[in-house]
Formats: C-alpha cells, sequence, structure tokens
C-alpha cells in the first residue's frame, strides 16, 4: 500500500504535468480584483530590454484596492524592493502553477505582520523572505494584500502573473481570465531590410519604410518593390482593448510567402532567462534613435527565443528570379482579432554595385565567440564572450577622464566590465570617485564605484560614451510633515525628504531614542516615511536620528525632537 504522503506526491506531479502539457485549466484561477479587468499593460509586451511577463491591470487610478489569492495555496515568498516589482508576493498552488501579486501598496494584516517581524529582525526595509510550507495558507478570494504603485510603477495598478512549475511566466489569457476586446491590433509601420551586402530592395542596399494604404476592410497592402537576394520585414504593431486606450503587445504574429506559412511567433509563454534577448528581435538601433519598437519577422543569428513557431528559413525571404512574389503579415490579438498587411514583391535580375569595406586602424575588432579585453589611455574594458550579437568592429577612444564605448544603437547582451586606473589621485579623492554614463543632457549619471588593484571599476550592458566623476557633496535630509520640537500626535506617519545630486542613494538607517524604526523609501517622491502603526514609538519625547550615505560613501546625519502621546 502507498503511504498518503507518496499518494499527494502522485497528484501535484499529475498537475504538474497538466501545467506542461495542452490541458491548462481554464477556471482554476480567478480574478485577483474585485474590479473590471481593465489592462494597461499585457502579456509579452515589449518593454526595455525585458517582456512584460504578465497582465497590467488598472485599479481606477486609485491605490488601496483589495487584492484576492486566485486560487488556493501558500505563501512561497514575499519580496519588498525600492525597484523592481516594489512589494510583491508568490503564491504556491497545489497545480503546479505559482501566481504573482506585484507593486502592492501592504499586505493583508496576517502577512503585514509576519513581514513586519521579519525587517525589524534583519533592521532593513527591502527584504527577501521564503515562509515555510505551511506558514501562510490562503483560500481562493482570501485577501492578501492592498493594490499600490510600489517600485518601478508607472503609475496605480497590479502586475499579475501566473507562472508554470519551471517558473516560466505564461498567458494569463491561456487560463481563462479574459477582457473586452473587438478592437483589431494597430499597424504603424513596415521596413524592408535587406539581408546581406549584395541584397537590394529597390535598387538600395538599406532599410526601406513602406507605404501603406488602408482598404476598406481594414486590412493594408503595401507599395510594391522590386528585390533580389536575402530580405526581411519588420512591423510596428500594437493592441487596444475596448475599455481602455493603452498601446499594448500583440499576442500572435504569422507571415506567410506565396501563400505558405514561413514565419510565426506566439506569446504563450518565455523563460526570465531568455527575456533580454527581445533586444535582438527587435530593430534595437530603430528603438534607440525613434523610441518606438520594430518588430523583425526574421531570425538572426544568436537570437534563441522560444516564442517562434513554423519558421521557415528563419523567416528570410531569398528572390532569385524575376517573378512576382507575396508576402502577407498577419496580426492578431488573443481575441482572434485580426489585421493583415500584404505586400507585392517582383523579383528583379539587376545586381548592385558594392564596395569592400575599408578597416579602421582606431576601431577594435570583436567576434561573439571570444572574449576580449581593450585597452585605451587609462581605461580598460572587458567584453565577455557572447556579450555581443554581432561580429562588429567597435569604435573605442579616450579623450581625458572620458571614454567612448562605441555608441548606444548597438544592443549589449552580457554585462562589460569598465576600468579605470587610480594612479595619481589621493586616496581621499579615490573614494569619492565614481564612473559614470553621460545621458542625452550631458549629465553624468552613476553606474559604480568598485574600487579593486588600484583601478575604479563598473559594469555597463550600454555602451555609450563614460566618464569620471567625484562626489564630495553629502546627501541632503529636511522633514516633511513634522517640525523639530513639535507635538505630531495626530500624525499617522513621520516623513523625510532625501535626496543626492550626484551618485544617488546608496543606505539609509533611522533610530527613535536608539532603537531602530523602519522607514519606507519612495524613490518616486525622494520620501523617507515610518508608520507609527508599527508600535516601536511610544514614548511622549523622542529623539529622532537618520543617517543616509550615498553611493561614494558620502554620509549626512539629521537629528530631531517629536513629541507625541499614543
Amino acid at each position: 500500500f502507498m503511504g498518503l504522503k507518496n499518494i499527494g506526491s502522485i497528484i501535484v506531479f499529475f498537475w504538474c504535468f497538466l501545467g506542461y502539457g495542452q490541458d491548462i485549466p481554464k477556471a482554476y484561477f480567478d480574478d485577483p480584483l474585485d474590479v473590471p479587468l481593465i489592462l494597461s499593460g499585457t502579456f509579452g509586451e515589449l518593454r526595455s530590454n525585458h517582456f512584460h511577463s504578465g497582465l497590467d491591470i488598472k485599479t481606477q487610478q486609485r491605490t488601496g484596492l483589495k487584492v484576492k489569492a486566485a486560487a488556493q495555496g501558500t505563501v512561497s515568498r514575499i519580496k519588498i524592493s525600492h525597484y523592481g516589482y516594489g512589494k510583491a508576493i508568490y503564491i504556491n498552488h497545489p497545480n503546479g502553477y505559482t501566481t504573482v501579486y506585484a507593486h502592492l501598496k501592504k499586505f493583508a494584516p496576517e502577512i503585514e505582520a509576519y513581514v513586519k517581524r521579519q525587517q525589524y529582525k534583519k533592521e532593513a526595509f527591502e527584504i527577501e523572505l521564503f515562509p515555510e510550507p505551511d506558514a501562510l495558507t490562503v483560500e481562493q478570494g482570501d485577501l492578501i494584500a492592498f493594490s499600490g504603485n510600489s517600485g518601478s510603477s508607472g503609475g496605480p495598478h497590479l502586475h499579475f502573473e501566473i507562472r508554470d512549475a519551471k517558473a516560466r511566466p505564461m498567458n494569463p489569457f491561456l487560463f481563462g481570465l479574459s477582457v473586452e476586446d473587438t478592437k483589431k491590433p494597430l499597424i504603424n509601420k513596415i521596413l524592408a531590410y535587406p539581408l546581406n551586402s549584395t541584397s537590394h530592395i529597390n535598387g538600395h542596399n538599406e532599410t526601406l519604410e513602406l507605404r501603406l494604404n488602408q482598404r476598406t476592410d481594414g486590412n493594408y497592402t503595401s507599395e510594391p518593390i522590386d528585390a533580389k537576394g536575402e530580405i526581411g520585414f519588420g512591423i510596428g504593431t500594437v493592441d487596444q482593448q475596448n475599455l481602455a486606450n493603452n498601446k499594448n503587445g500583440i499576442y500572435d504574429i504569422t507571415t506567410l510567402y506565396n501563400g505558405v506559412v514561413n514565419f510565426s511567433a506566439t506569446m504563450d509563454r518565455f523563460s526570465f532567462a531568455e527575456t533580454r534577448y527581445l533586444n535582438r528581435m527587435i530593430d534595437y538601433g530603430y528603438f534607440i534613435k525613434n523610441r518606438s519598437r520594430i518588430q523583425k519577422l526574421f531570425i538572426e543569428k544568436n537570437n534563441p527565443l522560444s516564442i517562434y513557431d513554423q519558421v521557415t528559413d528563419n523567416g528570410i525571404l531569398h528572390i532569385a528570379d524575376t517573378l512576382s512574389h507575396h508576402y502577407t503579415i498577419k496580426v492578431k490579438d488573443y481575441k482572434n482579432n485580426e489585421v493583415t498587411v500584404t505586400i507585392p514583391i517582383t523579383g528583379t535580375s539587376d545586381s548592385l554595385k558594392t564596395e569592400i569595406p575599408t578597416l579602421n586602424p582606431d576601431h577594435h575588432y570583436y567576434y561573439t565567440d571570444d572574449s576580449y579585453n581593450f585597452e585605451e589611455g587609462k581605461f580598460d574594458v572587458y567584453i565577455p564572450k557572447g556579450a555581443l550579437y554581432d561580429d562588429i568592429a567597435l569604435e573605442l577612444k579616450t579623450e581625458g577622464d572620458d571614454l567612448q564605448l562605441h555608441h548606444n544603437e548597438v544592443p549589449v547582451h552580457k554585462n562589460i566590465i569598465i576600468s579605470y586606473d587610480l594612479t595619481g589621485y589621493t586616496a581621499k579623492d579615490r573614494e569619492q570617485l565614481f564612473i559614470g554614463r553621460y545621458n542625452y543632457k550631458n549629465t553624468l549619471n552613476y553606474t559604480g564605484a568598485s574600487i579593486k588593484n588600484n583601478k575604479l571599476t563598473t559594469g555597463t550592458r550600454t555602451f555609450g560614451r563614460y566618464g569620471i566623476g567625484i562626489d564630495k557633496t553629502p546627501p541632503k535630509i529636511t522633514p516633511h510633515n513634522f517640525a523639530k520640537g513639535k507635538w505630531i500626535s495626530k500624525k499617522t506617519k513621520l516623513q523625510l525628504k532625501i535626496s543626492d545630486d550626484k551618485s544617488g542613494i546608496k543606505s539609509y538607517r533611522a533610530t527613535v531614542n536608539g532603537k531602530f524604526i523602519l522607514m519606507e523609501y519612495n524613490y518616486k517622491t525622494n520620501t523617507l516615511t515610518h508608520d507609527f502603526s508599527d508600535n516601536i514609538v511610544t514614548e511622549t519625547e523622542n529623539q529622532l536620528k537618520v543617517i543616509v550615505t550615498d553611493n561614494v560613501g558620502n554620509s549626512t546625519t539629521f537629528e530631531s525632537t517629536f513629541f507625541r502621546k499614543n
């Protein structure tokens, strides 16, 4: 006979099997909010350096809505960060899936008390917890949190995910969650790409934007093109639902060449390990220049994304005759609202005169299969194997304490290490130096300031112009909702404003009467907040001390007295 424990294991295994196969449970998960499901973001949406891993659910432009467990389960992880997901809770379910709820304002009372105990024990606001399996159990519909705007959220909403047993995010629409949507996707741009030096479109070996004509049925036909050799296409497209004007991501794009499918990309599931390859999938240089994303409808080398299906010749068209061809792009959302673009192509026998490029002696040549260490002036640059998607001639040059590290139109996949020789700097100055990247306003933004073996070092995954900065100015601290020596008995929170002009805030610590108090840092409003409901401040006369340190070690201490009756 089999023990109950083994029987339970088989049940969990069975559910996990369903999670991997075709039998995705359609009615297992409920909506996590009691308001109508209106989205500001969809699954797989193209974001900076990643695909969006869930649904962004509107919360009526406010915080504090009740967030419910989408199904019965156990709280497996709680993470609180200043950035990213902010306050987030993870629930494991018996069927092998995990749901995630992020950008929260606070947790339900039992969970909030559990978290606060751990924060005070570790004397830290940012924390990551993995409760024991039965420590925090929930039933479907139980209150688990309140919606918010924490972390890197751009406005109040709930970020909701469903992940499979391998922690891969899946499209929640697959599980039966649904929105009102009768709108077709929108087509913004179509680009045509010659893909090698001998290919050409309309006699030119450069990317061409095609003119589009919308037909009465809502579909499009592009201007006809003449082409020869290997060519590909890219599309700028977004989707909208009925109840919101947000420009959301597309569910499926399929292309047909002369009536036969040659490329398909579907947003059902991906892994976090692959999500940065989005920068290979889009026309990254076009995005940097125009702030608009063009999705390539062909697959280049060093693009292992799992979202592709039914791909022939990597989606590349080989035009080797003078016949007429038809290329069709079908774009649809999860509700099967579809729009098509038809591109007439005529092959040509014309050859394109090509010039052999000359080698620039100032360039450094990088091949993706190797790692390299380049030296320029006082700078060393280490580029690991696989850091870039293409073999490339890199422009590296220095001018004084500035380094031109190629150009930001080229995407970087892995961390590049920049080091700067500190010879000639005093010990005191070294402690206040940092490496930064110049933005479009020519302002130096802090990147890093590690010192090792007489070198100042940082990592980066962005090309551009870098320089050496020095920060001798400590952070600023000012009281926000109280004044020194005043009574604040009616206040429920204690707030201060903190800021740092150059290297940025690294850490902070606050005490009242020598006892640690928890303060929440909101970088978007430069505010530190203590909630008196923590019941740490119990005396009438209170001595507050706050220490804030920036990224190069400059520190400011703020001290004040306030009075409060409990």
